[in-house]
């Protein structure tokens, strides 16, 4: 089975700077460096098509643009490329969601994912109108996904639920395929909803050891519902022909990162109601010192962004050890991104890629295996 690498689609902008932003914090002033056009994504995303990912991510939230109605125009710049678009259940009713999913999936052949995120910062949410709390929003998540998933089998459904009530409610339509569904979230509550509802579980880079727990933590959950499910861990990467390139990339980086935006965004994140990010600011402490977490596991991404904060630092080939170690462990998918997110692109899948290909772990998902991103790679 090939590995399935997807990309990210910076929607609250791009630099060679980290852009923050994310779990109630805003985006940093990098983000204006890139402003995130669709003629940009979209550079993004054919590059990405080009070199073998097979979908873009895109993040929600009031700091970035709006994913579904940016990634409907950036699809229309690419051919194969999937789009698995955040969205927040309790910002639109599941039927007008399962009918948006269905329409978007005509209109450009089969080519959406959605990752469903049920949103933990309470303040964001109320900014939208929604006033539960963490725990009711995970149970309205899963009678969200219920109406959904049954409405794309085209059933009739009615339920009068907890926190969610239609009445007769039908497609006229059912998407073809019907969408994957992708969820994360590390609380009691978050495991439960996606042993039931979800095709793929999404972890946050956290060091191997603490990844194996959750994929047996969900797995055994799922094994109760009498379901499986596919593991995908979100990561940034820095890679580079050798890994003294890599780590100076790094260092840079860590270097523009101004102490008063660490300060405060760091007490920001420290207000988070979720387990999440919780677990990822465990990681660093807050502090620039030791940030390798694990062998080219650097933490320093989550001082100035919320969210996924860890990155694969190092050479191609050390890299490419790293995503084997966690596909050892269970991971099928890697969702990645890096500063700027167009170079970035092309140093892992020119880099990391064909190494990966050389090993029989991957191949292109849209060419033959002749094509330059699946020969055998270049030496350094």
């Amino acid at each position: 089975m090939s590995l399935t690498f997807h990309w990210f689609l910076p929607t609250n902008g791009d630099s060679r700077h980290v852009v923050g932003g994310g779990h109630g914090t805003p985006a940093t002033a990098f983000g204006r460096n890139r402003q995130p056009t669709v003629a940009y994504l979209s550079q993004i995303a054919r590059a990405a098509e080009d070199l073998g990912f097979v979908g873009v991510l895109t993040p929600t939230g009031a700091w970035c643009e709006d994913a579904w109605l940016t990634t409907a125009m950036v699809s229309r710049h690419t051919e194969r490329l999937k789009f698995l678009v955040a969205f927040r259940p309790g910002f639109v009713s599941p039927t007008l969601a399962a009918q948006m999913a269905s329409t978007f999936q005509r209109q450009t052949g089969g080519r959406l994912l959605l990752n469903v995120v049920t949103g933990g910062e309470s303040h964001e949410q109320r900014a939208y109108g929604d006033f539960l709390d963490k725990d009711a929003r995970y149970r309205r998540t899963g009678e969200f996904l219920q109406i959904v998933r049954d409405l794309w089998e085209g059933k009739t459904v009615d339920l009068s639920g907890e926190h969610l009530q239609v009445e007769d409610a039908r497609l006229a339509r059912v998407p073809d395929p019907v969408p994957e569904v992708y969820f994360g979230g590390s609380s009691p509550i978050a495991g439960e909803i996606a042993a039931r509802h979800v095709d793929v579980y999404l972890t946050w880079g956290e060091p191997p050891a603490q990844v194996a727990e959750k994929i047996a933590w969900v797995r055994g959950l799922a094994a109760k519902e009498g379901r499986t499910v596919r593991f995908g861990i979100r990561l940034h990467v820095i890679t580079r022909d050798t890994a003294e390139q890599a780590w100076t990339e790094a260092h840079k980086i860590l270097d523009g990162f101004d102490p008063d935006t660490v300060k405060s965004v760091q007490a920001g994140l420290a207000r988070s109601e979720s387990e999440g990010q919780r677990r990822m600011l465990a990681l660093h402490g807050g502090n620039r010192e030791d940030l390798e977490i694990h062998p080219n596991l650097w933490a320093g991404i989550g001082l100035v962004r919320g969210g996924a904060g860890t990155a694969l630092v190092g050479s191609h080939d050390e890299v490419a050890e790293r995503i084997k170690e966690y596909h050892a462990l269970g991971i099928d998918e890697f969702v990645l991104s890096g500063y700027p997110h167009l170079e970035e692109a092309y140093w892992f899948g020119e880099g990391v890629l064909p190494r990966l290909a050389a090993q029989g772990l991957w191949q292109h998902p849209f060419a033959p295996t002749s094509t330059p991103a699946a020969q055998v790679p270049f030496t350094s």
